[in-house]
């Protein structure tokens, strides 16, 4: 049987995490030269390189990042194995790692996710990311689930499925200056208003551009982002109007001090639960698809 040397793991472990072989040095006690050979050993034993050198750092490789992820959950698993025989355990802990789209609204992940922070015996580790990357992780088994506005298309190749969460309309959120304009004549009102979008690329942005034509008005658009945090913190400063899910649209107003102009029906967005496998088994995400539908989008 080929046996792994969990000591290589432990050294290689610690220069990931200290981001270098001299911090990671410091805290083994161990020369670079050493920490070197003993990695190098490593990667002869899994015959992948883990790092390489870019200028004067190290960066892992995507076999690294692989190697460090399960590396995490090794060690974290001796820590909880002492934890339970001297008393301080909490229950057998369960880990739960995350991939969330960055085009999802943080404040709806965090309702989301509540399940999961209010249980005790859940490791919560989340990652943003791109959706195209995020499922990658997912199918290299990097990430449990993937939260997404959007599931996976049809033809992708990729051996993942699509749990619906909810859905919820959108609702125009606006600087307290510009909201009676708005809510004056709407839609009308958003004829050469200042909007703060997503991305043109997003499924969203393309069903705002159809909808503004159906209305036929032609908002001036003053942000494109990704991140859906930063079009509100534009919001907060007086840029322009932002839509947001109806269901977080109380706690982002009251947040960025914006005031409701109006719901729109026509708009929704989809939440989904992405997974790797047909049915949900991760106790932590069926309470999470459980309290999507039952309450968040009830």
């Amino acid at each position: 049987m080929d046996w792994l040397n969990y000591h290589h793991l432990l050294y290689f472990f610690t220069v990931a995490r200290e981001g270098g072989l001299a911090p990671a040095g410091k805290r083994l006690r161990l020369s670079q030269s050493a920490l070197s050979g003993q990695i190098k050993r490593l990667e002869q034993q899994l015959d992948h390189p883990l790092f390489v050198k870019r200028g004067r750092k190290l960066e892992m490789t995507e076999t690294g990042r692989m190697v460090y992820q399960y590396a995490e959950d090794i060690f974290g698993l001796g820590n909880e194995l002492l934890d339970a025989v001297r008393g301080r355990g909490v229950g057998r802990v369960r880990r739960l790692k995350v991939g969330i789209s960055d085009l999802v609204a943080k404040s709806l992940v965090r309702e989301l996710l509540s399940p999961a922070l209010a249980d005790p015996t859940v490791v919560l580790t989340c990652y943003e990311d791109r959706f195209e990357r995020l499922l990658l992780e997912l199918a290299n088994h990097e990430i449990d689930v993937v939260i997404a506005e959007t599931p996976v298309p049809a033809g992708s190749g990729l051996r993942a499925f699509n749990h619906l969460l909810g859905e919820s309309t959108l609702t125009l959120l606006a600087p307290p200056s510009l909201a009676p304009r708005l809510r004056a004549r709407f839609p009308r009102g958003l004829d050469g208003a200042p909007v703060l979008l997503p991305l043109p690329d997003t499924v969203l942005r393309r069903e705002l551009d159809a909808w503004f034509i159906a209305a036929d008005v032609r908002p001036i658009v003053r942000a494109e982002a990704e991140d859906s945090a930063l079009l509100k913190a534009f919001a907060a400063d007086g840029m322009g109007a932002v839509f947001v899910p109806s269901v977080i649209a109380g706690a982002v107003g009251e947040r960025y001090g914006l005031v409701t102009v109006r719901e729109v029906p026509e708009l929704r967005e989809r939440y989904y639960a992405i997974s790797a496998e047909r049915r949900l088994t991760h106790p932590a995400v069926i309470a999470i698809r459980a309290a999507a539908r039952s309450q968040l989008f009830s």
